[in-house]
């Protein structure tokens, strides 16, 4: 056997022992799982899963697990699909479907982030309004002033740079998460049962309401666990990093974070529901408020008066931050193929200030206008996260060779059809 054989089947053997064991990388690729979908849309999960009554939320949390692991290990297959070992998502999309399929993902991607930051521009405001009438006793100023000041402030962050902002995300998702989790331990002794003694009887519930329910949730569930932007870094560094076995890897790394993230989220949204009735619950979407601004309105309590508020404009500020990276690199990407094709030189930072003043008009705009929050999750960003992290995945295994192998099983059945639901709620929009 030759020197370059001998090596490589060393380096083969090392991928094998690393992938077969647990690896201090992969602790830290599961935290950052978790860390990247646990954000603002937690907050407004619990109005959404608790409106329709006990039932339906029985089914969410059935779901949840199912739906977060087969989708997002669906999502880690095709990019892991790709020939070259570096490959990212954009790359492999053109190697499978070409160049003008990686366009319309690119504008995808673009449609899949830019109305989140729309809507958290509206929760912010309404936030920082709710606690300015409610627990500070001040009269706020008018609508369209609190929400440029606020933008123009997020904004002023922005500015500091990217790396700023990843690391204060990193900072603030942990002790979010413990504050979460802090504030659903501590809203157990408030627990009424009125979820439950207003339950319907098991065998009337699956009646037309349940299933609208049910069918308007999915979008939001989609969106509360989503994070498949990070997923095309995470199968590019398994691909590197194990070789042939970074498939087997990346699975037990995703159950891992989606087993904690669905315990944890969905502890929180039981806690939240179980706290109010469903008259609560849709009073707070009524208000188009999240979840933790309706508990601190509705108890008498200082302590959750003082921390929701504060929990909730990290939470909103934090998610705000992080999707505008992903809309300002959707829209300058957008920008920069447009004016290569036009024979144009791109200059990035003439670019970003485009892109800065395109988002302060925009965001300002809505947040003005106030329009309802979980009605643009379910509109538009649920069924676009879909397209691209639950169809676009079940596609590429009836259609490509290289993923040909992973055809047959029962999960694509079941991830098409959830994908299939999330983007049929703009239908039910169009319909009703």
């Amino acid at each position: 056997m030759s020197d370059m054989n001998i090596a490589a089947q060393g380096v083969v053997n090392q991928q094998e022992a690393s992938a077969s064991g647990w690896q201090k990388v992969d602790l830290v690729w599961m935290l950052g799982l978790y860390g990247t979908a646990i954000g603002a849309g937690v907050l407004f999960l619990p109005i959404n899963a608790g409106v329709g009554g006990l039932w339906p939320l029985v089914a969410m949390a059935l779901l949840a697990l199912p739906l977060t692991y087969f989708a997002h290990r669906g999502l880690t297959r095709f990019v892991l699909s790709g020939s070259g070992r570096d490959s990212d998502i954009t790359e492999v999309v053109e190697e499978h479907f070409g160049k003008a399929a990686g366009k319309l993902i690119t504008l995808l991607y673009f449609f899949a982030i830019y109305p989140i930051l729309l809507m958290y521009s509206v929760a912010i405001t309404n936030t920082v309004e709710s606690l300015l009438i409610h627990q500070l006793g001040i009269t706020p100023p008018p609508r369209a002033i609190l929400s440029l000041v606020l933008i123009l402030g997020l904004m002023t962050v922005v500015r500091l740079g990217g790396q700023f902002i990843v690391k204060a995300m990193s900072v603030l998702v942990f002790p979010f998460v413990v504050t979460l989790m802090g504030l659903a331990l501590y809203l157990i002794p408030h627990w009424t049962g009125t979820m439950i003694t207003e339950a319907p009887a098991l065998s009337d519930a699956f009646n037309g309401g349940f299933v609208k329910t049910l069918w308007l949730a999915i979008p939001v569930m989609v969106f509360a666990f989503n994070h498949s932007p990070i997923i095309s870094s995470f199968a590019v560094d398994n691909k590197g990093r194990y070789g042939q076995n970074a498939e087997k890897k990346s699975n037990r790394i995703l159950l891992g974070a989606h087993t904690m993230m669905v315990l944890t989220v969905m502890f929180f949204v039981f806690s939240c529901v179980l706290s109010l009735s469903p008259a609560d619950l849709m009073a707070a979407k009524e208000q188009n408020i999240s979840i933790l601004s309706y508990l601190a309105n509705h108890f008498d309590n200082p302590f959750i008066a003082t921390v929701a508020p504060i929990i909730a404009i990290v939470a909103i500020s934090k998610s705000f931050l992080g999707h505008y990276l992903g809309a300002k690199e959707g829209l300058n990407g957008l920008m920069a193929k447009h004016l290569r094709e036009q024979g144009k030189s791109v200059d990035v930072k003439q670019l970003d200030k485009v892109t800065a003043i395109f988002m302060i008009l925009t965001t300002w705009a809505v947040a003005t206008i106030n329009p309802s929050i979980l009605g643009m999750i379910e509109d538009l960003g649920g069924p676009i996260i879909a397209m691209i992290l639950f169809l676009m995945p079940m596609y590429a295994i009836a259609k490509i060779p290289a993923m040909r192998k992973y055809a047959g099983s029962p999960s694509n059945l079941f991830v098409t059809l959830i994908g299939l639901i999330a983007m049929s709620g703009i239908l039910y929009k169009l319909l009703a």
